[in-house]
Formats: C-alpha cells, sequence, structure tokens
C-alpha cells in the first residue's frame, strides 16, 4: 500500500461542483475532506440567490449526489423547473452536506492560502509524486493530502472593467459607485438603483439579466435611467440563439432584452471601451474611449460591471501547471472551450486527460478549470469530478469514457469578427449567435414568458 493512500483527497469549495466530488468520492470508498471557506455549503452561490438560473433542476444535479439523496429518502424537485440561487442551496446542496456520509468531512471558515508538496517547492522533481500535497490555511493550520481538486470557482476575482485586461484609470476610486454581476436589483439592493441613472457594462448573460431587472424596476420606479455598453459593435451575441436554443429561457432573454432597446427603455452604446473613471459630485464621470481613439464623457449614479471572472492560482504558485497562455485553463482543454474558436452546439467531452497537469494528483475542476472562458456548465463540472475521481481509485476506463450530454445552445462562437467573412459557419440553417454560459453569466431573475424571435436575415454568419 503507498504511502499516500492513507492520506485524504482534499476538494477546495463546498459549492455544486465540489460537493459532487465529496459524492463520488464517497462512492468510491476514497478518504476526503472538503475544505469551504464560508459559513454554510454554497456559499457563493447564496450570494446570487435571488437569481433563477435558466438550465432545468435535471441539469443541475450530479447523478451520484442524487444516489446518496435518494437513500436517504429525498424528494427531489421537478426536474423541468428552474430553480433559484436560494433553492439550489436550500433544496440540494444543504441536503447533500447534511447527510451523514458527508457532514463529518466537511470543514466550513477553511481558506486555503496555499498548496504545495511536503518539503519540495516546485523547483524540486526527485521524489515529488511520492510526496504528499501541503495544504496552508490563512489561520496557518496545515493538511496534507493524496491528491487535491480544487473546485474553489471564479466568483471572487471578477473581471476589470477596463478594455485591456487592466483596470480603467480611477477604477479603484469609485468602488463605492460600482457593483459586480448580479446585484439584487429588485430586493436588497433596490434602494440603490431607485431614481437613479445605471450603467451596465458587459455582453453576457449577467449584464442581461441585470438589465431585465433594471427594466422591470423603471416600470415602478420613477426617475430611473438605464445604459447598457458592449465594447463591441453589435449585441447580437447578447441577444442569443432564440428559438434555437435547447432551454427555452436562455432563448428568451436575448428575445426580452432586445425588445427593452427597441423600444428606448434600455439604450444601447456599442464600441464602449472604459478608459478612465472619477467621482463628479455624488456621480461617476465615465470617459469612454473608441475605436478611432476619440474620447467621450457620460456622468451616472452606479455602475455594474457584468465582465465576467477570471481564475486565481497564486494558491498553487509552487506547483507545477500546464496552463494555456490565453485562458488560463489547462493547455489541452483550452481548445475546446476557447470562445474565440468554440463553435456551434456544445462543448465536446473532457475529463481527467484535459484536466490533468504535470503536477500529479492536482486537479481544477468546474468554473476555474475553464479559465475566463464563459461556457461552463454545472453539468459539465459533474461530469469532470466524475472522471477525475474515477481515475484517483485506478478505474481509468470510467476515467477515459466521458460523456457529456449539454443542451444545444443554438450558438456559434463568441467572436464577432467571424460574421464578416460571409459564411454560414453554423451550417444550412442560420441560427442566432450568443454564449453558451453558465452561472457567471447564464442567469435569470424571475420566470420569463417566451417573445418569438424575427426570422434571422440573409447574409452574415450566424446573424439575428
Amino acid at each position: 500500500m503507498n504511502a499516500l493512500d492513507s492520506l485524504p483527497v482534499v476538494v477546495i469549495g463546498a459549492g455544486p461542483t465540489g460537493l459532487a466530488a465529496a459524492a463520488h468520492l464517497h462512492e468510491r470508498g476514497l478518504p476526503f475532506t472538503v475544505l469551504e471557506a464560508g459559513d454554510t455549503p454554497g456559499a457563493a452561490v447564496r450570494q446570487w440567490g435571488h437569481v433563477r438560473v435558466f438550465s432545468p433542476w435535471r441539469y443541475n444535479i450530479d447523478p451520484a449526489a442524487r444516489r446518496l439523496l435518494d437513500e436517504a429518502g429525498w424528494v427531489g424537485p421537478d426536474p423541468e423547473a428552474l430553480p433559484t440561487g436560494a433553492e439550489l442551496v436550500g433544496d440540494y446542496l444543504q441536503p447533500l452536506a447534511e447527510l451523514p456520509q458527508l457532514k463529518p468531512h466537511l470543514r466550513y471558515g477553511a481558506r486555503v492560502e496555499a498548496i504545495s508538496r511536503l518539503g519540495l517547492d516546485r523547483l524540486r522533481t526527485a521524489g515529488r509524486d511520492t510526496a504528499p500535497f501541503l495544504l496552508r490555511l490563512d489561520d496557518g493550520d496545515e493538511l496534507l493530502a493524496r491528491a487535491v481538486i480544487d473546485a474553489s470557482g471564479t466568483w471572487r476575482t471578477p473581471n476589470v472593467l477596463g478594455a485591456s485586461g487592466l483596470p480603467a484609470r480611477g477604477e479603484a476610486d469609485v468602488v463605492a459607485y460600482l457593483e459586480h454581476a448580479l446585484p439584487d436589483v429588485l430586493g436588497a439592493d433596490r434602494d440603490r438603483f431607485a431614481g437613479r441613472h445605471t450603467l451596465v457594462v458587459g455582453a453576457g448573460h449577467s449584464a442581461a439579466n441585470t438589465l431585465l431587472s433594471l427594466a422591470e424596476l423603471s416600470a415602478a420606479e420613477p426617475g430611473i435611467e438605464v445604459t447598457w455598453a458592449i465594447r463591441t459593435a453589435s449585441p447580437t451575441r447578447t441577444y442569443g440563439g432564440g428559438d434555437a436554443d435547447a432551454l427555452p429561457a436562455r432563448g428568451a432573454l436575448g428575445a426580452r432584452l432586445r425588445a427593452h432597446v427597441d423600444a428606448g427603455r434600455i439604450r444601447l452604446l456599442t464600441g464602449f471601451s472604459v478608459h478612465a473613471l472619477a467621482p463628479t459630485d455624488g456621480r461617476v464621470s465615465v470617459v469612454v474611449r473608441h475605436a478611432d481613439g476619440a474620447n467621450e464623457s457620460i456622468t451616472v449614479d452606479r455602475i455594474v460591471a457584468a465582465t465576467g471572472f477570471r481564475p486565481d492560482h497564486s494558491i498553487a504558485a509552487e506547483l507545477r501547471l500546464d496552463l494555456d497562455p490565453v485562458l488560463g485553463a489547462t493547455r489541452a482543454l483550452a481548445p475546446l472551450i476557447d470562445p474565440n474558436e468554440h463553435s456551434c452546439g456544445t462543448v465536446p467531452p473532457h475529463g481527467v486527460d484535459e484536466l490533468a497537469h504535470p503536477e500529479s494528483g492536482y486537479y481544477a475542476v468546474g468554473m476555474k478549470s475553464y479559465g475566463r472562458a464563459p461556457t461552463f456548465l454545472m453539468a459539465t463540472g459533474y461530469e469532470q469530478v466524475r472522471s477525475v475521481v474515477a481515475a484517483l481509485a485506478g478505474d481509468w476506463v470510467a476515467a477515459r469514457e466521458v460523456q457529456l450530454d449539454l443542451p444545444e445552445t443554438g450558438v456559434c462562437n463568441s467572436n464577432l469578427a467571424d460574421s464578416a467573412s460571409g459564411d454560414n459557419c453554423c451550417g444550412p440553417e442560420p441560427t442566432g449567435r450568443g454564449l453558451s454560459t453558465g452561472i457567471s453569466g447564464g442567469l435569470l431573475s424571475a420566470p420569463v414568458s417566451l417573445i418569438a424571435l424575427d426570422a434571422a436575415p440573409a447574409g452574415g454568419c450566424c446573424a439575428s
């Protein structure tokens, strides 16, 4: 027996993917510990608990987790219903975390500060694969592990407002006026938006969600102005796949947004690049730089930065990671999920082989595995951890029998420059273009009434 076999597999994060990993580890009879920085399971999900996801329950429950819950007499939700974040936690993650098979292995308030190999820095090779992982927590406690599954996500590391990947000038000076993705516009945060002019920056589904909530609030509260700013020349990507989307709620999201823009309830600014920000008499002056180098300024009360997220790999700085220089995902996974290239339909099946690093036994899964790509769905994370745990158990046949059944988005890639080619990248039947996004960008704030999209005009690649 290898000395490492007596050590637990440490899972970082008790969100949907992390708890799914725990369920699979239990089924495989592997010892494990789950470290959660928050005080409860699904702590990050609770922060967007007011939001309704566009994927129904049947895509949001891990099979191994369901088996454990069913054995305990759990009554599952309607598989076709769309849960809110709060329902995802209350009806699924909390009961899962309370199961006696998992609960003793969960530690809350345990934030990982760094991961290394015991007695070895990144430079040392001899004996590396047989040395246990060393995890140091921010309270100074240390744990040893035979393997690490990092499901910590990206919620705490949003992208900046600046268009070049750097903060806009003065961004740090306007934090009092700045909201990150998915504020509770119609609930707890209502007073911050009522009667004010809000600028929403971003072209993903998180931006669409917030814009729809602001449009709804404006119908009840006088004096609200809503401006939507995107860097591209067209909002087509955000409007999405419409009727071609296998998730009707996701397809309807863009249709509702377009209706508000067309009606003038939301002012759309295209080719909009945030250059500088400055507090001005209790408001924020936003300097915009256009593609031709010209500047202009608008003044608003609030800014919602729905500009996506990025991974933070700093805790693994002493591990040997093979990261794609563009996305920050593994080098093998990056071409499968790159939003500049990834086309029509779904993400190809992928598992332990695509998630592996030169550092044997370390895997980033879930949102973090996708780096900066906004194309993640919970079902993807569940299949990732099934494959990884099978490999850790030595069942390489199961680990490599990867199957990924994701709903079609009715979209091509997210690079609008492709549309200039005049080729139909989606095949003979043109559909809308959008993002196949999940928790980070594919959300709804309320059940939607479906709105039929107009037929796509001729010409261009996947135009709508």
